[in-house]
């Protein structure tokens, strides 16, 4: 097939919409659904995110995109029992496999962005991946194959209007790639930049020069997740998965703070306080992830308040206190931070570390590259500059 029409393009009114090949057949087949062209969009860039991350780290990945930008990317490290009661998959009843794994971390990163989600895997998809997908709210799910168990049950969700697509995995798009933007036409060689290689560690200006493998690993998987988020963007990972993205900011800064803000929710998520919060029998997941999300907040009030709490809650829960916040927050260690371009200034650094920072991969390049150096070293931050900038747009 060398062309498929879509129902509109990105709005309903942008009519008529289709993707095509000039050259050679489409390298997908849809199996089930008629995939939108944002799902497309989506569905695209997150595969090639899972495929590099699987090049790069030999494991199992997947990617939960929205807006085509990343939710949440992860590779399939094992869940310990907390990760598995917060990610809503201590309950399922079929062992979890790696691709599995990826899955509930790539959704579990930030639960409230992956709502309604694209994913993408880079193996094929399984009974147990598949019965986590069912369980969610999503668009569609792009992988190189699928189980026939597995893809029965995909079919089944949304009555049958679930959006899942198989691509070919040997496909290699041609070098040059285009775009029209009000008629005029933009060319460029394909973004082909190796982010697998150990010489991204090279060049490390900080008085802390010490990586550990797994800081390696967590630094490709950002950079690799930046790649394909909308610029500016940074990324902050822990344990093989993202905990905070944030994307298409024009402000550093304001990723920094963005994605840290991300990362402080992903962990507060795993405090004793707000695992235990009470809530009542039958509340949807997506009603608890917003109410947890808001509890955890500066708003929480709106969740606590006379009339609202009893929504949710068997009984009312005390707030988190800003001590208890910090406090549980000053836990969280080992994070690694990359960044699609240089870091302008020392602030961003600082913003790191308090969400965990010990580890930073970043271009280098900024007027400015001795005040970030001097801040990470007044906090024994590694860092390394990798010369590669990630812009993607």
């Amino acid at each position: 097939m060398k062309e498929l029409e879509l129902k509109y393009g990105c709005n309903p009114n942008q009519k008529p919409a289709r993707v095509f090949m000039t050259n050679g057949e489409l390298p997908f087949e849809v199996l089930s659904g008629r995939p939108g062209y944002i799902n497309l969009l989506d569905a695209f860039n997150s595969w090639q995110l899972v495929k590099e991350l699987k090049a790069a780290t030999g494991m199992p990945s997947a990617a939960s995109f929205k807006h085509v930008s990343p939710a949440g990317a992860a590779v399939g490290a094992p869940l310990n029992d907390t990760l598995k009661k917060v990610y809503f998959v201590d309950d399922v009843k079929v062992p979890l496999t790696p691709i599995a794994t990826a899955y509930a971390r790539a959704r579990g990163a930030d639960r409230m962005s992956s709502y309604g989600d694209f994913i993408a895997l880079s193996d094929t998809c399984d009974v147990a991946t598949a019965t986590l997908i069912k369980r969610e709210v999503s668009d569609g799910v792009i992988a190189p194959d699928y189980e026939p168990e597995a893809l029965q049950i995909l079919r089944e969700k949304r009555k049958g209007t679930y959006c899942v697509i198989k691509i070919d995995p040997n496909y290699k798009p041609e070098a040059i790639e285009r775009k029209q933007v009000f008629g005029v036409t933009f060319e460029q060689g394909r973004n082909e930049i190796d982010l697998t290689g150990e010489n991204l560690f090279d060049n490390i200006p900080t008085q802390n020069k010490n990586f550990t493998e797994e800081a390696k690993r967590d630094l490709k998987i950002a950079l690799i997740t930046l790649k394909y988020t909308q610029s500016n963007s940074v990324c902050y990972v822990k344990d093989g998965q993202a905990i905070g993205i944030g994307a298409g900011q024009q402000s550093r800064i304001h990723c920094t703070r963005l994605a840290g803000q991300k990362a402080d929710t992903w962990w507060m998520r795993q405090c004793p306080k707000v695992m235990n919060l009470p809530f009542k029998d039958g509340v949807r997941r997506a009603d608890r992830d917003n109410t947890i999300d808001v509890y955890i907040g500066d708003e929480w009030e709106d969740v606590l308040r006379d009339g609202v709490w009893q929504q949710f809650f068997t009984e009312k829960p005390e707030p988190l206190t800003r001590e208890e916040k910090i406090s549980w927050i000053a836990k969280n260690t080992n994070v690694c931070l990359g960044s699609d371009a240089f870091f302008p200034f020392g602030d961003n650094i600082e913003r790191a570390h308090k969400s965990g920072v010990q580890y930073i991969a970043q271009a280098g390049g900024s007027v400015r590259d001795d005040n970030v150096i001097e801040t990470c070293d007044k906090y024994n931050i590694a860092m390394a500059f990798t010369g590669i900038r990630l812009f993607h747009h």
